[in-house]
């Protein structure tokens, strides 16, 4: 079974969590949304109340096969100022294992914390200077995949982004039969 740890906050953006959990579900990954903040019941950037599955702790011994990070203000802070999931980010790129961040996250919580300084990555056009701070090179796609690292720009681009790790997990022909019933 293909194992997905999705972190979420206070503050994130609700379409890109969802979003990433909702394809990659469809997809048949084993998704475990799970809360950096003390409480399960978090409230999202737009007041969308979502109840993770467990407490980041709970999730510090399990191999995941992606780490997807959604973006949101504060919730990207948040993430970005959790230390087990900085833990857990930093060892899944150091054992070549996939890492997603859209939005705020890729500047927010992998630039930020200096775990992306080889990699070529995009997110919001708000937060391009933290981006170029620490990676190597930004990109202008929407959504752009460098080695085991998938980043993606905003809300906007969270279809094409949660479908673009269904494809890094699962193989084209996975994605394109997620996709289909969805009318993408």
């Amino acid at each position: 079974m293909t194992r997905v740890l999705v972190p979420v906050a206070d503050g994130s953006e609700e379409i890109e969590t969802v979003t990433i959990v909702d394809v990659l579900r469809r997809a048949g990954a084993d998704v475990t949304l799970a809360s950096v903040a003390p409480e399960l019941l978090v409230r999202a950037s737009r007041d969308v109340q979502l109840k993770a599955d467990c407490a980041i702790g709970d999730c510090l011994d399990t191999e995941w096969d992606l780490i997807a990070l959604p973006g949101g203000m504060p919730g990207a802070e948040h993430l970005g100022g959790c230390a087990p999931l900085l833990e857990l980010l930093a060892a899944q790129l150091k054992n070549d294992r996939w890492v997603g961040a859209i939005c705020a996250a890729p500047a927010v919580v992998l630039s930020r914390n200096g775990l992306i300084t080889d990699y070529e990555a995009t997110c919001h056009k708000n937060f391009l200077a933290d981006l170029y701070q620490q990676a190597r090179a930004a990109s202008e796609a929407p959504v752009c995949v460098d080695r085991k690292l998938v980043t993606s720009q905003a809300p906007g681009t969270a279809m094409a982004f949660a479908l673009q790790l269904v494809e890094c997990l699962f193989g084209a022909e996975k994605r394109d039969e997620v996709a289909a019933p969805m009318a993408v």
